[in-house]
């Protein structure tokens, strides 16, 4: 007898980060002072990875990450060891452009090129590979997309090495960055681009967000996304979202309808969309259903839509996460819809998460909102009666 369809659940992916705890920023402080050293703060960073990776996977999502304990932030893993600025890949110098200024006026910010080639000096699957092995579910990563690290550029130019080669070397860096993820094993990759959102800023505070720079952005990650065929560009994602660090944001009162339309043009497989946070829900899911292409250059593009706020430490109820899916439903649709945080819950390594207590109960709250998003995920596929093919 023919067994009965097995129902097909609507897929929930965290953005990738989780807070720090206490005793690892502790010793990102101390490595920072030179009273430990590179090979004890790792022991302190892999031990927290580990950690990540079970409460990721006891909250039963599809895809788990380690947390992104092992890198300074989600901008700058690939240039320095922490924020302090200690281990400074080549050619680069403390005090470039700011990425962000936040709300609560606490900025974040990057380092200057000074000389090329410009390289990476650490790819994301290197810091992966410390902890992956304890993985026991498929594995996603975040990285960084190629129009952060275009920031890095001065306007006036580096003698000898033009923007142009500069974008050049950018682009090889970050397809190679994507490709050993995938090697290495990871299952999905999704390009943090929260920069997206704030290229519509244009706060005079931060001169490059008043440069019209959007359109650039999106040519950029393009000739990243290009180098990969529409199999592979399936499982890799775009994330959006208007910033998130310290329980702060950089960019919340730029509307999406200024933004969609462009980031939709992106061909990636799917996109992480910061929505539990707006003001107006309903028309950010209007517009995420009328921009999401059936066909990006041969992908069927999948939203993924926030339903739970990091910055907030309030947490949602599983029926709140469903009822959120079940109104995103009737304009997204339900075999392209899935569910995720708002943000990754500390982008960057030190956040004390100050409306949360501290990092430690900010990582239990994660915990938790996480599990009301898988469960209220699951209560909307039920809702939705969603069976397999």
């Amino acid at each position: 007898m023919t067994s009965p369809p097995k129902p097909l659940t609507l897929q929930s992916e965290p953005v990738g980060s989780l807070p720090r705890p206490s005793h690892l920023q502790e010793a990102l402080a101390a490595y920072d002072e030179n009273e430990i050293t590179l090979a004890e703060l790792r022991v302190i960073e892999d031990e927290a990875s580990r950690d990540a990776l079970e409460i990721m996977e006891r909250c039963g999502q599809d895809w788990v990450t380690a947390g992104e304990h092992a890198e300074s932030s989600f901008a700058t893993y690939a240039l320095m060891e922490t924020l302090g600025g200690k281990g400074l890949a080549k050619g680069l110098k403390p005090g470039g452009a700011f990425f962000a200024i936040f709300e609560d006026d606490h900025h974040r910010q990057l380092p200057i090129l000074r000389s090329g080639p410009f390289r990476y000096k650490t790819y994301a699957a290197e810091l992966l590979q410390r902890t992956m092995r304890y993985a026991k579910r498929p594995l996603k990563q975040a990285v960084i997309s190629p129009s952060m690290l275009s920031l890095l550029y001065p306007d006036e130019g580096i003698v000898g090495y033009p923007r142009d080669e500069f974008y050049n070397d950018l682009v090889d860096e970050c397809e190679k960055d994507i490709r050993m993820c995938f090697q290495v094993g990871v299952k999905r990759v999704s390009i943090d681009f929260t920069e997206g959102r704030l290229a519509l800023k244009n706060d005079p505070r931060n001169p490059w967000t008043e440069q019209g720079r959007l359109g650039e952005f999106i040519q950029l990650n393009n000739r990243v996304l290009e180098r990969f065929n529409s199999d592979e560009r399936t499982n890799i994602g775009i994330h959006t979202c208007p910033g998130g660090d310290c329980d702060s944001f950089h960019s919340h009162d730029v509307k999406y309808k200024d933004l969609l339309p462009s980031l939709f043009q992106l061909n990636a497989g799917y996109f992480l969309i910061q929505a539990s946070g707006e003001p107006d829900r309903e028309s950010v899911y209007k517009l995420v259903g009328k921009y999401l292409r059936k066909n990006a250059a041969g992908v069927k593009q999948m939203a993924f839509i926030g339903v739970v706020d990091p910055t907030n430490p309030r947490i949602e109820s599983p029926e709140e996460v469903r009822d959120q899916l079940l109104l995103a439903a009737k304009y997204i649709p339900k075999d392209r819809l899935g569910s995720t945080d708002d943000c990754g819950f500390s982008p960057f390594s030190i956040d004390p998460k100050p409306k949360h207590g501290g990092p430690d109960q900010a990582r239990l709250i994660a915990s938790r909102k996480m599990r009301a998003r898988v469960k209220g995920t699951r209560m909307a596929s039920e809702a939705l009666r969603l069976k397999s093919k």
